[in-house]
């Protein structure tokens, strides 16, 4: 079979599942839906009416999105089978590798000598050290790290260690170079992280605020993924947001950060709009988890998908014949569930094509991989041992 696409376009809608996995059980999060529990937010349901010309209504009973009779998508949903609910083991699961082995966490904070290495290495004295979201660490913290210029380290439910610091009191370059000196001895047990995140912030107690200087230091993948078989093949793989942290650079041929959901759409039709180049765009929307699914509000994260549906429609506008929208999630993070952790649920899989006249259902995906195998396929480049290609099973539109 011929290639299909010219381009690939992904974008993931960071957290927003759509229904418990089937394990989800053993993850505590039996009953979590991400997509159900925001369409329930108010009476008159979830109004996305881009997503529900694809078809999202086709994939769950959804409070106000519709089963429409001719979805322009092809659609179904992914399953996942990565040991983990996190950003990463999401991530690189839709990519072709699978963590067999979760990613060490840190529920009681970090161990004495990981903090006293961090002093040591550091010249600065260590607060905090708790499970915590990142607004509320630094309203409890802020000041006291005004007045004598500590490092504010937190975790949370995943396998991460962020330090906090406000940028005028500790450099951005200051704090950078901190994070890469930790994360060059975070590589491996006994003190195994997934990530370590630097997050600055400004402004005056009372009215802290993160800025967009965030900067991640990932793990890479444990295996080549589909980016590096790409970029291998002399293809590009261009990441908007955080897709070059997720894999540490990995396959990226170019990396563009952004500042919030509009501005990855921004940054988005950008490049839609360039002169294509053969490959990959890969998008990270990370608004959905960060603002509004680890801080439980359910009202925000609703319009925030709202929001974004609205922009959908400038995304379809900008693609070409050739061009493939693929639109999915890496994990749940249901806001109406307890505690402040991402929830184990399947994702949606909506794909959209200017070539297609309509849509139909695929079979429910086994694993993310079948994501990665798929833009393998279409690129006629190897695939990774793990995941099916449903690149045949668009059958009848295959043509041109």
């Amino acid at each position: 079979m011929n290639q299909l696409f010219q381009r690939a376009v992904v974008v993931v809608l960071d957290s927003v599942g759509i229904g418990a996995a089937d394990d989800a059980k053993e993850f505590g999060d039996l009953g979590a839906h991400t997509l159900g529990h925001l369409a329930d937010v108010t009476s008159d349901g979830l109004h996305v009416p881009a997503l529900e010309a694809m078809g999202l209504g086709h994939l769950a009973e959804l409070n106000g999105v519709a089963k429409v009779d001719e979805p322009s998508a092809f659609h179904t949903i992914m399953k996942p089978v990565a040991n983990g609910k996190d950003t990463m083991t999401g991530h690189w699961e839709l990519m072709g590798v699978v963590v067999d082995e979760p990613f060490q966490t840190y529920p009681d904070g970090f161990p004495e000598e990981v903090i006293k290495r961090i002093e040591q290495e550091s010249g600065r004295r260590v607060i905090g050290n708790v499970p915590a979201s990142g607004t509320e660490i630094i309203k409890q913290f802020g000041p006291q790290q005004l007045k004598d210029g500590s490092l504010i380290v937190y975790t949370s439910a995943d396998s991460v260690l962020q330090i906090a610091a406000h940028e005028e009191v500790i450099p951005l370059e200051e704090l950078y170079e901190i994070c890469e000196r930790i994360r060059s001895w975070t590589k491996e047990p006994p003190h195994l992280v997934g990530r370590i995140i630097a997050r600055p912030y400004r402004g005056k107690s009372g009215q802290f605020t993160r800025t967009s200087n965030r900067r991640d230091y990932a793990l890479k993948p444990y295996g080549p993924t589909t980016l590096t078989t790409l970029k291998e093949h002399s293809l590009a793989v261009i990441g908007i947001g955080k897709i070059a942290d997720i894999y540490d650079g990995e396959g990226i041929t170019e990396s563009i950060k952004t500042k919030s959901n509009d501005d990855g759409v921004d940054q988005l039709l950008t490049v839609l709009k360039r002169e294509p180049e053969q490959g990959l765009v890969f998008v990270n929307l990370v608004d959905f988890d960060a603002l509004y699914g680890h801080r439980r509000d359910p009202k925000g994260y609703k319009e925030a998908l709202e929001a974004f549906d609205k922009r959908l429609p400038e995304i379809t506008a900008a693609l070409n014949e050739s061009d493939v929208l693929i639109i999915t999630a890496d994990h749940g993070n249901d806001p109406t569930a307890t505690g402040t952790d991402h929830t184990r649920e399947n994702v949606p899989l909506l794909l959209y094509s200017p070539r297609w006249k309509e849509g139909k259902a695929l079979p429910e995906r086994q694993s993310f991989c079948d994501l990665g195998a798929f833009i393998s396929e279409n690129f006629q480049v190897p695939k990774g041992k793990h995941g099916t290609s449903f690149f045949g099973e668009l059958g009848e539109s295959n043509d041109g």
